[in-house]
């Protein structure tokens, strides 16, 4: 406890304490919401589930098509104005479902919003690259991780009592919520120091896209496969339990506590460990065979017993799940960054985020299909794809590695970089 103390103090000062405190506050807000909205949109509103799945697939789809370009103008314009600006536009999309009545409205601000949560992200990690020193960037990202997932904690409770509520009042009052938490955590990005735009032209010897960029698109979709572990909680599980388990619902609840409060109490002592590229792929490999193992666990779950011992086996995986999640998201933090050229975070980010957002279109209907309707051998297929995924991203990094230190190198080589 004292060590964690110390580390506090000399890593989350300054503009990382202020990320930490926006990002707190942008997902308690984010957590109230994801609560109730799904039933506010059908139960208040009267959108038909498939409209509300429409709708959303919609939203997120245009987000992850404008999330590079709008990476790249982050990179132009600079993260602090860029990320205020789309934490603004959530603020605002997130006001108007107040006001949404009928589908065109509600694509329409669901739009707004996915598009400013997704790109104010991305341009929340271009800031932290710009102003903490490289080699404290998956320390404090691991500080914000915790902040994100106490957020949601937080957010989720006072969602709970909207439910309790159950009136259309309550339902506005948390959305209302959520608007006002979007513009003051704007508010509070809006003190961390600015960080230099990028000029046209300052990427000499350098991809001038990060689809050019083939390491870090590789690097990309490997964590794609990895992060699917994400979508496992909200679609799967729950079907998982109630088709194929003895276990009661209630251990879904308890499962994401589980997740949540581990997260906050230990993805930085776990995130200690990578200080370099080397030790972050070593990470995701352990983080990757972790996660294979959960799904072993998992897959057992469904074998029949009593309803106590599926129950534990259950709780079981979640917490070998979650040990297996941080490592992987500690390792790729490192890798995200430490393979982005100088200037360029906004694009990089972008693209890399937006397996997050992939993951969250598709897993429902991959992992639904794998898990669901083939049961344990589709956990099998699953454990073995992160195993897969991870021993990957080794050999991945180190082509990013290699091709970043030659655009580096020929970049000093030119006569403005000599200059």
């Amino acid at each position: 406890m004292k060590a964690l103390k110390t580390t506090l103090r000399t890593t989350l000062r300054g503009p990382a304490r202020i990320l930490a405190v926006g990002q707190l506050i942008s997902k308690t807000g984010d957590g109230a919401y994801y609560v109730t909205s799904a039933l506010f949109f059908t139960q208040v509103v009267g959108l038909s589930p498939a409209e509300l799945g429409l709708g959303l697939t919609i939203a997120w789809s245009v987000a992850l098509a404008v999330g590079v370009p709008l990476g790249h103008l982050t990179d132009r314009l600079g993260p602090r104005e860029t990320a205020v600006f789309f934490f603004c536009c959530a603020a605002l999309a997130a006001g108007s479902y107040v006001f949404v009545r009928f589908f065109p409205l509600f694509v329409l601000s669901a739009t707004v919003y996915a598009i400013g949560q997704r790109s104010g992200s991305a341009a929340q990690q271009a800031l932290l690259a710009g102003v903490v020193q490289k080699e404290k960037i998956t320390q404090v990202r691991a500080f914000l991780q915790a902040a994100s997932n106490a957020g949601l904690a937080l957010g989720a409770a006072l969602g709970g009592v909207v439910l309790l509520f159950d009136t259309r009042e309550a339902y506005l009052a948390a959305f209302a919520l959520n608007a006002v938490f979007f513009l003051a955590a704007a508010v509070v990005l809006a003190r961390v120091p600015t960080v230099v735009a990028t000029p046209p032209g300052a990427e000499s010897g350098k991809p001038r896209s990060v689809l050019k960029d083939h390491p870090y698109v590789a690097v990309s979709v490997l964590n794609l496969i990895l992060v699917l572990h994400g979508p496992l909680i909200d679609v799967a599980l729950p079907l998982w339990i109630v088709g194929h388990t003895e276990a009661p619902k209630w251990v879904l609840a308890a499962m994401f506590v589980l997740n949540t409060l581990a997260v906050v109490a230990f993805q930085v002592r776990v995130a200690r460990g990578v200080t370099d590229l080397t030790s972050a792929g070593r990470y995701v490999v352990r983080g990757g065979v972790v996660l294979g193992l959960s799904c072993v666990i998992f897959a057992f779950s469904g074998s029949g017993g009593s309803m106590w011992s599926a129950a534990l086996l259950l709780l079981a995986a979640a917490a070998v799940q979650t040990v297996g999640e941080m490592m992987q998201s500690a390792g790729t933090w490192e890798l995200s960054f430490g393979l982005t050229p100088d200037g360029r975070h906004g694009q990089y980010q972008a693209f890399f985020g937006s397996g997050h957002t992939v993951a969250e279109l598709i897993g429902p209907l991959v992992l639904t299909g794998l898990l669901v309707y083939w049961g344990p051998p589709g956990w099998i297929l699953l454990g073995a794809l992160f195993v897969g995924a991870s021993f990957l991203m080794v050999p991945a990094a180190k082509w990013g590695e290699r091709r970043l230190n030659a655009g580096n190198a020929a970049a000093q080589a030119s006569p403005s970089g000599a200059e």
